[in-house]
């Protein structure tokens, strides 16, 4: 059994590895990654694909890993993984969030496949769905993709029954997405109920490609939040599949090193980064991504990277039009 290297998620309980699972691509059929219907293979029922994702589950906790992340929205990743925790009998920390509902009915070519709501009702709802679905509490419990403009961050309703749960011992807070990322943080680490903020985490967007938060997530961890950094390798655009920037394919070349496996390590270099996720499909994705723990980048390096990032706007732009696959 191989043991990760750990950290505690800001000041508190609970401790991950520095690399975790995400299982956003694993729990539904479609989704925005290059390549993931072609990862999937032409089987995609509901027993299939659970079959697969405890797989993949089983490959990951071989190699260490000790944290891993779902959501009501990523189909059956809740419940994937709860079974598989159940029947395996492993403990371990786990992350949910809610706040968008899936609507893709199990379709690719849904025209729908998520609903964002980020008002009371609907974590009311999903809360006992994702205990139902996990078959535990999870550690960490997010709201999906907070923005400024869906004004959940000043809803006194939500607020309290968030606080609620982090006085019973759940860690809450947000996880992010958009050019407004820092400016949505910032205002995340300033809400205050009865005088205390019940937020304590964050999973951000941070890549080679859109660095753009990285001083705000500092401030978070600073502050003593956790840390949780998604989308490292932009969804497959850091990857071996897509156009790859000449800075990461130089340094690639020069480190004997794969693009997923840099830009990984590239976010597991930042100080404030507690915990990185994988969001592989595939075993061989999984042990590319893990070889980012071996590879150390100094400054040089690092600053080589610098001239790749896109402006913030580009970025979430073209990740809009990723196709669903």
């Amino acid at each position: 059994m191989t043991v990760l290297e750990t950290r505690r998620l800001g000041t508190k309980p609970p401790t991950v590895t520095r690399l975790g699972l995400g299982l956003a691509a694993l729990g539904r059929p479609g989704y925005i990654n290059v390549g993931h219907g072609a990862d999937l293979g032409p089987e995609k029922s509901v027993e299939v694909m659970r079959a697969n994702a405890h797989a993949l589950l089983d490959e990951a906790w071989a190699a260490g890993v000790r944290y891993f992340d779902a959501a009501r929205s990523y189909g059956l990743a809740e419940e994937f993984l709860g079974s598989w925790l159940a029947e395996r009998g492993y403990a371990t920390a786990v992350g949910s969030k809610w706040g968008y509902t899936y609507t893709a009915n199990w379709r690719t070519d849904a025209e729908q496949h998520e609903v964002k709501d980020h008002t009371r009702p609907t974590l009311l709802r999903q809360w006992p769905e994702t205990l139902a679905a996990l078959r535990r509490t999870p550690n960490i419990y997010l709201i999906h993709s907070a923005t400024l403009e869906t004004g959940v961050l000043d809803d006194l309703a939500v607020l309290t029954r968030l606080a609620e749960l982090a006085a019973s011992g759940v860690r809450v807070g947000l996880s992010l997405s958009g050019p407004a990322q820092a400016d949505t943080l910032r205002r995340a680490l300033n809400v205050r109920i009865d005088g205390i903020n019940p937020l304590s985490v964050v999973q951000a967007t941070w890549n080679l490609l859109e660095p753009s938060t990285g001083a705000a997530l500092a401030e978070a961890h600073a502050a003593g939040w956790g840390v949780v950094v998604k989308e490292a390798v932009a969804n497959g655009r850091l990857t071996a599949r897509a156009t790859l920037p000449q800075g990461v394919t130089d340094l690639c070349a020069r480190l004997n090193t794969t693009p997923d496996a840099l830009a990984l390590a590239a976010a597991l270099a930042q100080p404030w980064a507690d915990t990185v996720l994988s969001g592989a499909t595939t075993k061989q994705q999984l042990h590319s991504n893990l070889s980012a723990l071996n590879l150390k980048l100094g400054p040089e390096e690092l600053d080589a990277l610098q001239d790749v990032q896109q402006a913030p706007a580009t970025y979430w732009q073209e990740r809009a039009g990723m196709a669903w696959n």
